[in-house]
C-alpha cells in the first residue's frame, strides 16, 4: 500500500522507477514528456519521491531481519563447532572419519594473536610505527572563521586552505 495515491503519467513513472531493466533515458524521456503546471509537476515529483523512501525504508527493515537472522545461524554454527570439539576432546578423539565427514582439531592458520603488555612509548623504537600527521578540519575552520579570511565571493582562505561554498540541496517536507 503507497502512502501518496499516484495517477496518470506520475504511477507510470512510480513504475519505471521501481522497475531495475527500465533504462535511464527511458524515464528521462517520461519526465519530459509530462505535461502540467510546476506545482503539480512538483507534487508529482514529491509523491514519488515519498513513495520511493518508503520501499527503502521497508527495504532497510528486511535487511536488517535478514542480517540478524544470518548472525543468529553464525552463532549457532560457531556454538555446534565449539561443543563438538569439546566434546572431541574430553573424548580424547582429535581425529575421526565418519562416512559424511572428516573431523579435525588443528591449530587455526595465519599469525598467532600479539599482546603488547607495556605502554607502546615503552617498546623500542624499532617496534613503533610513527604515525603521519593528521589535519585538523574543525580547528581550521575555526581558525579561518575568526581570523576573518573572508574572500570576496564569501568563501573564507588562507595560504594554506580554503573553505568550499555551503553546498546546497531540494528539502521536502
Amino acid at each position: 500500500m503507497k502512502l501518496y495515491e499516484l495517477t496518470g503519467q506520475f504511477l507510470e513513472l512510480l513504475n519505471m522507477f521501481e522497475d531495475d531493466e527500465v533504462d535511464e533515458q527511458i524515464i528521462m524521456d517520461t519526465l519530459e514528456g509530462v505535461e502540467c503546471e510546476i506545482e503539480e509537476k512538483a507534487d508529482g515529483y514529491a509523491k514519488i519521491i515519498k513513495n520511493l523512501e518508503m520501499d527503502i525504508e521497508g527495504i532497510e527493515k528486511e535487511n536488517n531481519r535478514l542480517k540478524a537472522r544470518q548472525k543468529t545461524f553464525e552463532n549457532r554454527i560457531k556454538w555446534l563447532k565449539e561443543n563438538l570439539k569439546t566434546c572431541m576432546e574430553l573424548t580424547g578423539k582429535r581425529k575421526f572419519t565418519t562416512e559424511l565427514f572428516s573431523f579435525n582439531i588443528q591449530k587455526n592458520g595465519g599469525k598467532r594473536k600479539l599482546v603488547v603488555d607495556v605502554d607502546v612509548k615503552n617498546l623500542p623504537k624499532e617496534f613503533r610505527i610513527s604515525q603521519p600527521d593528521v589535519v585538523n578540519g574543525d580547528a581550521l575552520r575555526d581558525y579561518l572563521k575568526d581570523n576573518g579570511y573572508d574572500g570576496q565571493d564569501g568563501s573564507l582562505h588562507c595560504e594554506w586552505c580554503h573553505l568550499e561554498p555551503q553546498g546546497e540541496g531540494l528539502r521536502i517536507r
